[in-house]
């Protein structure tokens, strides 16, 4: 069955959830990145969002203006998530934020944060960033975009938006890093052999 985290986001909705797994967001998504990050932490100023039980993307979309004035998600791929990882465990515990999307693996520090705060970080896979955009049924609002358009806090409303795939849980497990220990443990043996092999060249 298809496993669907609804905004607002609780504790318990992330409890069952193991890294690896796989689960869709509806709701509220606001793209984040580096620059609203070192906003809160180091400028110490006030995100315009409230993201309390909320969800982030690290992503730079590309958005077209309507006639309207409003806009619409043309592109939405995500940004190497370990850019924010000096942010990420402050911004956990100073936002409420529960799930945080992105591209690649994060830290130490970051699981240390959602371990202690119940939240996740979650990989959306890279290069399906246009059939992301058709996820995002509505732009409600954007904020702070003198940022320029990659880095405004873009707030959508998404359906079923994914797949996303559980990267750090709310245990502190981090699939990245038990992924890099093991591969490191079975490379021991493979570069003994090839040594054996090749020690002759100087």
């Amino acid at each position: 069955m298809k496993k669907v985290l609804t905004t607002p986001i609780r504790d318990e909705d992330l409890e069952s959830l193991n890294v690896g797994d796989v689960v869709y967001l509806t709701g509220q998504l606001v793209t984040c990145r580096d620059v609203a990050h070192r906003r809160l932490i180091e400028l110490k100023r006030e995100l315009p969002v409230d993201l309390k039980g909320g969800a982030i993307f690290h992503a730079g979309p590309i958005v077209r203006e309507k006639e309207d004035g409003g806009f619409e998600m043309v592109s939405i791929g995500p940004t190497t998530s370990m850019r924010m990882e000096k942010f990420e465990k402050a911004f956990i515990e100073q936002t409420g934020v529960k799930l945080i999307v992105g591209k690649g693996g994060m830290g130490e520090e970051t699981a240390q944060g959602c371990l202690e705060h119940k939240a996740v970080h979650a990989v959306f896979p890279g290069g399906c960033a246009v059939v992301a955009a058709t996820k995002v049924e509505a732009i409600e609002r954007a904020e702070w975009q003198d940022l320029g358009m990659p880095e405004t806090l873009w707030v959508n409303r998404v359906r079923e938006f994914g797949p996303l795939i559980i990267s750090i849980d709310t245990k502190g497990n981090n699939i990245f890093e038990q992924n890099k220990a093991r591969f490191n443990e079975k490379k021991k043996p493979v570069l003994e052999k090839i040594y054996e092999q090749v020690r002759f060249i100087k």
